[in-house]
């Protein structure tokens, strides 16, 4: 066992180690994103084809019109945490995002842990939006009255088994992300564009439907028509207080819960920072300029759904589609399907470029194989972690029931929240003169209220959830401890064999400054 492994608990990245001492060829990234890409980034993450959906389920089974404050107390939760993020990104522009900032402020144990729940955030994630993507995608071509030919109609569109679509999908965005960032963002650009234009008919068309009588409507809180089967499948909220109401103000802030996330993703931009010009300032910018877009964008979504149809009249299956149908505007059923393709294309993309970022930064400090950090010459981009990502992604939605899972992604995404706005305490007491380029207001307050909302939506997840997911952790420890702590870059050195200084500092210095 190298030297220094055994106090791998208390091993931290020096703040400067951070951001500094990867300026080579091999193991450095290029700069590619400006202030607006990173803006781009995070709308391309955060709206997908759930803006056409959550907002009608929500009102018709939770809140009635009261899901627009709904909306509102879900947009604030997330500016809180996004606050955070915005902090420790400026102080530490580093691809590795929440796993960077953990390593730095917390140490080298917690990192690891905050890397693992990101590995479960983004690639789950992805795998479940690639399935969403060919369920959105073969419902188009059927509206569109494409029909494919029986083989390929059978391997279509699937919830679980084989899917081609999701197949193609993957593979196609896996080799966009690979070709570099440059190639990447282009297409990020030009599809969130369309997104927007097809949420923006949706809006417009909407309004002109719009009666405020159905907003008048006020629901009479009762318990929810369906409840939980065992107690596996209860959430820690319902066991710890026992069947809880819809609507009224409960219903309220219970759809907030659920509407949150909707707005997972914004930390995504974190993971361009290495990649950002100026990023202490235009990171910061980019993570709440996208999220009060994206806010914006859904209480407007959410004003024209309650607005065209009362609550008790919405279909939770197709909300949006449905309410445009009973006013007559047919047409507007694919102009949603268009766009909830387009919306699920750019998270899938974002998914995949922040899961590279967060696994390239965890190579290159040989917690996995450092050979996976190597940055492709000819393209710019970590080719190798590229190409694992997208197998791994393929795997898990061609063989694992995924949508049974997705909220395993809400509770690693919410631990991560955790742990960054921890992290803003922390760093205040310990590194108090470390340079920032944005700080948290009110802090310690702010970070306070973020621990607190994310507890109230993790209590509001399924036991086994929470068993899943300590499952996924506990296996993580063990990947850690086999590996991990004996490879970390920390550890070698304080080993009289670990790698010479001018290694940790980037390798060809002197030859490419990209």
């Amino acid at each position: 066992m190298p030297k220094g492994t055994s106090l791998s608990i208390v091993r931290r990245l020096p703040p400067s180690e951070a951001t500094e001492r990867w300026t080579g060829a091999r193991h450095g990234l290029p700069k590619a994103y400006g202030r607006m890409d990173l803006i781009v980034l995070g709308v391309g993450v955060m709206i997908g084809a759930g803006i056409f959906s959550i907002a009608g389920r929500q009102a018709a089974t939770m809140a009635g019109p009261g899901v627009i404050l709904s909306f509102m107390v879900a947009g604030i939760t997330s500016l809180l945490v996004a606050f955070c993020f915005a902090e420790l990104s400026s102080a530490m522009p580093a691809s590795g995002s929440a796993y960077t900032f953990t390593y730095v402020i917390f140490g080298e144990v917690w990192a690891w842990l905050v890397g693992w729940a990101l590995l479960v955030e983004f690639l789950l994630a992805a795998a479940v939006v690639a399935r969403a993507w060919s369920l959105y995608a073969a419902q188009l071509l059927a509206d569109l009255d494409i029909r494919l030919p029986r083989p390929l109609a059978a391997v279509t569109g699937q919830a679980e088994g084989f899917d081609l679509f999701a197949l193609l999908i993957l593979v196609l965005l896996t080799a966009v992300v690979a070709l570099g960032a440059r190639i990447g963002l282009r297409t990020l650009w030009i599809i969130v564009i369309a997104k927007l234009l097809a949420v923006g008919a949706v809006i417009v068309v909407g309004a002109t439907h719009f009666d405020q009588r159905n907003l008048s409507a006020i629901p009479v809180p009762s318990a929810p028509a369906e409840t939980a089967a065992d107690t596996l499948h209860s959430s820690l909220l319902g066991i710890l207080f026992g069947q809880t109401s819809a609507f009224g103000w409960f219903g309220i802030f219970a759809a907030s819960a659920v509407i949150a996330f909707a707005y997972i993703g914004f930390d995504v931009v974190a993971t361009a920072a290495e990649e950002a010009e100026d990023a202490p300032r235009s990171v910061p910018r980019g993570i709440i300029r996208s999220l009060v877009i994206t806010t914006v964008i859904y209480l407007a979504v959410a004003v024209v759904m309650v607005g065209m149809i009362s609550y008790d009249r919405i279909d939770t299956e197709a909300p949006l589609a449905n309410a445009f149908r009973q006013a007559g505007e047919g047409f507007m059923v694919h102009v949603i399907n268009i766009g909830a393709v387009l919306g699920l294309t750019t998270v899938i993309l974002v998914m995949l470029v922040g899961l590279t970022r967060v696994m390239f930064s965890m190579a290159r400090d040989g917690l996995i194989p450092r050979s996976l950090a190597k940055i492709n010459r000819r393209y710019h981009s970590p080719t190798r972690i590229t190409l694992l990502i997208g197998v791994l992604a393929i795997l898990l939605a061609e063989f694992v029931p995924v949508l049974t899972l997705e909220s395993l992604v809400v509770i690693g995404t919410l631990s991560v929240f955790i742990a960054v706005a921890a992290g803003v305490i922390r760093m205040r007491q310990t590194m108090p003169d470390l340079p920032r380029g944005f700080r948290v207001p009110l802090s310690p307050g702010v970070p306070i209220v973020s621990i607190a909302a994310c507890l109230w939506l993790l209590v509001n997840l399924q036991v086994i959830t929470w068993l899943y997911f300590g499952a996924w952790m506990a296996f993580g420890v063990l990947v850690y401890l086999a590996y991990g702590r004996r490879h970390s870059v920390l550890a070698g050195l304080r080993s009289p064999a670990g790698p010479p200084t001018s290694e940790l500092h980037g390798e060809n210095r002197g030859r490419h400054r990209r």
